[in-house]
């Protein structure tokens, strides 16, 4: 029934091309937060625009998961505002951070960035408010759990010292099960997904990390800054492969490479070393951001309508 709520759904959203002939009908509920028929619309806009992949799923899996998004954000934003009076960023802040999404993106300055989110029917308040919870959530998780990072800059040093100058290109589903009873079955139904669908969009459909949005792709990683454990399952594949579950604070973690290299290149130990300590950190919060997210999810109320 639930799936078939949503094919519905689909077809109420694609009966016109123009939102103004779309009636905007509550959907559901979190908490005191609506979701609408406009909103999973705008939602799958933005969701298309970061990750092309999407695309290649059926369309009410989109839908799915354009809803899980936004549940997410939902969750988020009430959490964040029990503290806060509102999520706007400051004006110098917000523009530096629309300054670095359009560099990335190659594209030269503010117009053409606005130019680009209207070519996919994306507003550039959306993209606002997106990014703006993003950075409260993560302000928010370091400073509950800054005291509980844990970082060895000794041993850090020594691995940059010896640096094999290994790198390895990731991509990852992180995951939840109730029991443990379950995994084998959740392994089972992520191993059909990635082979009907592809890595990228099985991370869209079964993953709950910050990441699954752009398909589990982590970039490059040096080796010095995977941990023992995941490098220890990443080293016995190949290129192109995934590892099994790999458990961790949080959830599982299936990991993929997607490439290789080795090289040999002139470095400064200090910038290496803090690099290294930026994306150990950074691992760890997400962590952490993923055990404070499922806690708080269980006192949640999300209704039907």
């Amino acid at each position: 029934m639930f799936r078939l709520f949503f094919i519905i759904m689909f077809f109420i959203i694609s009966l016109s091309c123009k939102l103004v002939a779309l009636e905007n009908k509550i959907l559901f509920k979190v908490d005191n937060e609506i979701i609408t028929t406009i909103d999973i619309s705008n939602e799958i806009n933005y969701l298309k625009m970061i990750n092309k992949e999407i695309q290649q799923l059926d369309k009410d899996t989109i839908i799915e998961i354009s809803t899980n998004s936004l549940i997410r954000d939902k969750i988020k934003k009430l959490e964040l505002l029990k503290n806060l009076k509102d999520l706007n960023l400051k004006k110098e802040d917000l523009d530096q951070l629309i300054k670095k999404s359009y560099n990335n993106l190659g594209l030269k300055n503010k117009d053409e960035f606005n130019s680009y989110l209207k070519r996919h029917e994306v507003k550039i308040t959306k993209f606002v408010e997106k990014i703006s919870t993003e950075i409260y959530w993560n302000e928010m998780i370091y400073s509950k759990h800054k005291d509980r990072i844990r970082i060895d800059r000794k041993k850090i040093t020594t691995e940059v010292s010896q640096k094999k100058n290994k790198s390895y290109l990731l991509s990852e589903i992180m995951f939840n099960v109730e029991n443990k009873e379950n995994l084998k079955k959740k392994f089972n139904s992520i191993k059909n997904t990635i082979d009907t669908n592809g890595f990228k969009n099985a991370a869209l459909i079964h993953g709950i990390s910050d990441s699954s949005k752009n398909g589990g792709n982590l970039g490059w990683i040096n080796e010095n800054s995977i941990s023992p454990k995941i490098y220890e399952k990443i080293s016995i594949i190949k290129i192109g492969e995934y590892t099994n579950p790999i458990l961790i604070p949080g959830g599982f973690l299936i990991i993929k490479i997607k490439d290789y290299k080795e090289e040999k290149i002139k470095f400064n130990i200090e910038e290496e070393i803090n690099k290294v300590i930026q994306i150990k950190t950074n691992d760890q919060l997400r962590q952490f951001s993923n055990i404070y997210f499922n806690k708080i999810k269980k006192d949640i109320i999300i209704n039907e309508l």
